[in-house]
């Protein structure tokens, strides 16, 4: 399993921020090491207030590159001004907050709490629905830890579903290593029904459905993408990680997907839904993978445009298949790591550039950075409301507003005078 180091700079949102991102790892199995010598990823979360702190970022960044085998920058700095830290000449992942427990899990599942217990976070429910998985991923560790898939009944995650709303969740996220094997272990798929039976919970609330491999998706693809078009208390987004564009490396990820069930489930869900918001990974540099099989999968990014990717470059887990084979350079995976990033802030950017403009009904979900609050739209897109006190936006408040502007990884947006208290279900862009 993978050590980390984190070092965190600035506000208290920026520590929190932190402290989310260590509790995902830890519970993906790693652990923190002693110091940046000793661990197999630096994590630098940033500040930008001044001049004379940016320098000073730039130049702790520098330092754990050398000292680590990967650095990713995230936080304040590494947003607003990310080109400085590519520009510098040191070799870092500046990802944003979201996306640094994905990025460093190496494509592999996410787990569970230790006792698959709902947890409420502010307004934001953690209901994990089963635990383990029915995949045997060459590459991942998480398998060893959780084992094959174990799915209480529907009845009893409704049950836990109901007591988060009673408690005050305005956003439910439904969680797991694979949500879209629920049931798998008693010869049935329950995915559907169970968002059917969570959806019918009386209350303000959004749902939020977790990972889901595409080889567990792929069969019951248009019966899901029926529940989403009637509910809509589901955020219309789906994270399906592909992993790579090369049939060739897929099997040798043992992934049980195809390039082609892949797309089938995305012109599926494309069909059902006037917009939503695709989430998946790529893995670049397995040991296997050529040239040919990554612009394989540049070209599957082109093609599909998803809005959230994750990219992530491949290292080995102990006591995985994968670790025993022969890996590529250093240099050939970040050089291949850097093209799909930059192909990825391009696609995700001009996602967020299209919003501009719009109005949408939004649920303010957490505090951001600053005076700030995170708010998501009904196809689950993050938009930024700045100066929240003085428009009296916090979480928990469904309001209308529109979209003024955009980051690469969200968009910036305006409460519309009047339009407070909106239904959720009330439509989501205009």
């Amino acid at each position: 399993m993978a050590t980390y180091h984190i070092e965190t700079y600035g506000c208290t949102s920026n520590r929190g921020e932190s402290r989310r991102i260590e509790r995902a790892l830890r519970d993906g199995g790693h652990r923190p090491a002693d110091g940046p010598d000793d661990a197999d990823v630096a994590i630098l979360n940033t500040c930008t207030v001044v001049e004379k702190t940016e320098r000073n970022m730039l130049r702790r960044a520098e330092e754990l590159a050398e000292d680590t085998a990967d650095l990713v920058v995230t936080g304040c700095m590494a947003l607003a001004q990310g080109d400085l830290f590519r520009d510098a000449g040191f070799d870092a992942e500046i990802l944003h907050w979201d996306e640094v427990p994905s990025a460093i899990l190496n494509g592999e599942c996410p787990t569970t709490t230790p006792d698959t217990e709902p947890v409420l976070d502010g307004v934001v429910g953690i209901l994990p629905i089963a635990r383990g998985c029915m995949s045997n991923c060459s590459y991942c560790i998480t398998k060893f830890a959780t084992g094959r898939i174990d799915s209480p009944p529907i009845e009893e995650n409704v049950r836990k579903a109901r007591a988060l709303v009673h408690a005050g969740a305005k956003e439910i996220r439904v969680t797991g290593q694979d949500t879209g094997v629920y049931g798998w272990d008693t010869g049935e798929r329950k995915l559907p029904e169970l968002l059917d039976r969570i959806c019918a919970i009386d209350g303000e609330f959004r749902v939020r459905l977790g990972m889901a491999n595409p080889g567990g998706i792929h069969g019951i693809r248009e019966e899901l993408a029926d529940v989403f078009a009637r509910n809509r208390k589901l955020y219309d987004f789906i994270h399906l990680p592909v992993q790579s564009g090369s049939d060739e490396v897929l099997d040798e990820m043992r992934r049980q997907h195809r390039t082609e069930y892949f797309r089938e489930i995305v012109e599926t869900f494309d069909d059902r839904l006037d917009e939503w918001t695709l989430s998946t990974d790529f893995i670049v540099g397995f040991p296997t993978e050529t040239e040919a099989d990554h612009e394989r999968s540049m070209e599957l990014l082109r093609e599909v445009r998803p809005e959230k990717i994750n990219v992530t470059r491949f290292s080995k887990r102990p006591g995985t298949d994968a670790a025993e084979m022969k890996g590529l350079g250093g240099t050939i995976k970040k050089e291949r790591s850097k093209a799909m990033s930059e192909l990825k802030r391009r696609v995700v950017g001009e996602a967020y550039e299209s919003m501009v403009g719009t109005r949408r009904t939004v649920l303010a979900v957490r505090p951001g950075t600053g005076d700030s609050v995170k708010c998501r739209d009904g196809a689950y897109r993050q938009i930024i409301v700045q100066r929240a006190d003085e428009r009296g936006v916090e979480p928990g408040d469904v309001f209308e507003l529109e979209v003024t502007g955009h980051n690469t990884m969200y968009a910036l947006g305006a409460p519309v005078d009047g339009e407070k208290s909106r239904s959720i279900g009330a439509a989501d862009a205009v």
